[in-house]
């Protein structure tokens, strides 16, 4: 989602030259004032769409936790939420409170998460849809 809010800001050539390299597995690239080229990197991409949706860098970080839960696979003998960092927990319960509802307790679990997951990814899919039929249609969203 963060990708799209980003080639939104974007002039529509500028657009399709990253979305060929996203197509062709290249790095994403801009022009510099300087006319060098500098890669994009998330951090770009974040710190940008937070200027446009304030929610967008709370959904990079909540993203990033859940991407560090899928690297343990064994759900059922040790809960992947307590080998996150507590910078990545305390992200994560602040976008899950902030928007979702929930989890009520601090020291919260996976079984804590997992009822405000179906919310969570269906309100990412809906802003998404939304933003690819701007970006498909040549909208531009601006500071």
């Amino acid at each position: 989602m963060v990708r799209v809010i980003y080639l939104l800001s974007l002039a529509p050539n500028l657009r399709t030259t990253l979305v060929e390299a996203s197509l062709a597995g290249e790095p994403w690239k801009i022009p510099t004032p300087s006319g060098k080229l500098k890669k994009v990197t998330d951090r770009d991409m974040v710190d940008h769409a937070a200027t446009l949706h304030g929610w967008a860098e709370s959904v990079y970080r909540f993203g990033c936790a859940f991407i560090h839960l899928s690297q343990f696979h064994d759900y059922a003998t040790r809960d992947p939420v307590a080998a996150l960092t507590p910078g990545e927990r305390a992200a994560m319960l602040r976008h899950l409170r902030g928007y979702h509802g929930g989890p009520a307790r601090d020291d919260f679990t996976l079984v804590d998460v997992v009822p405000v997951l179906p919310p969570v990814f269906e309100k990412i899919r809906s802003n998404l849809d939304c933003y690819l039929r701007q970006l498909e249609s040549g909208e531009k969203l601006d500071p």
